[in-house]
């Protein structure tokens, strides 16, 4: 795959939503958030997803992250990147985050099985990202680091087990299935 002025683009989209904007961090940690949908962008090009999916990756947190003043919209996505990019980020995004952490998580879970193989993709690259860097984090600072996150360890890691066994019930053709068994593996000795 090669390096595109779409992909360009969708960085720097991303890099505004998270770090211009609202100068976003990741959970307890003094590193920009920037980080994260690049590193899903990057897992997604490791196994040859289409530009599109890449881009999708990229932007993936853009619409459910992104603040009022600099609301970004399905539609606003659908012109800068297209309706394919657009359909994906909106299929993998919380709609509604004044839930309760609880529920917003039921409905997540609820509709991977609905996913195309595109979201599925991109859902398993962010699960990816997220949980190793949650593993890695673990491994050095113990279990202080669940005091930054809305539910206590053993839900949110039942949690992350349950989303990583719904997406490998879903497509077990995953390219990125053996990545996925692997996490939820390290996550069940942290229990």
């Amino acid at each position: 795959m090669i390096y595109t002025q779409k992909m360009q683009k969708a960085i720097k989209f991303a890099i505004k939503t998270h770090d211009v904007y609202q100068k976003q961090v990741r959970k307890g940690k003094n590193v920009a958030y920037i980080t994260h949908p690049l590193a899903v962008g990057i897992i997604l090009a490791r196994v040859g997803a289409e530009e599109d999916v890449v881009i999708a990756g990229i932007l993936h947190d853009t619409i459910e992250d992104s603040i009022e003043e600099k609301k970004v919209t399905y539609d606003m996505l659908n012109e800068r990147f297209g309706t394919r990019v657009a359909m994906i980020v909106h299929s993998v995004t919380e709609t509604d985050k004044t839930l309760p952490w609880e529920e917003r998580k039921a409905q997540a879970l609820a509709h991977i099985p609905s996913f195309s193989h595109e979201s599925l993709l991109v859902k398993s690259a962010d699960v990816i990202a997220n949980y190793t860097e949650l593993i890695d984090d673990h491994a050095r600072n113990g279990d202080t680091i669940f005091m930054h996150f809305a539910a206590p360890k053993e839900v949110l890691i039942n949690q992350y087990i349950k989303v990583i066994e719904a997406i490998i019930d879903t497509w077990q053709e995953n390219p990125l299935v053996h990545d996925l068994e692997h996490i939820g593996k390290e996550l069940h000795l942290m229990i």
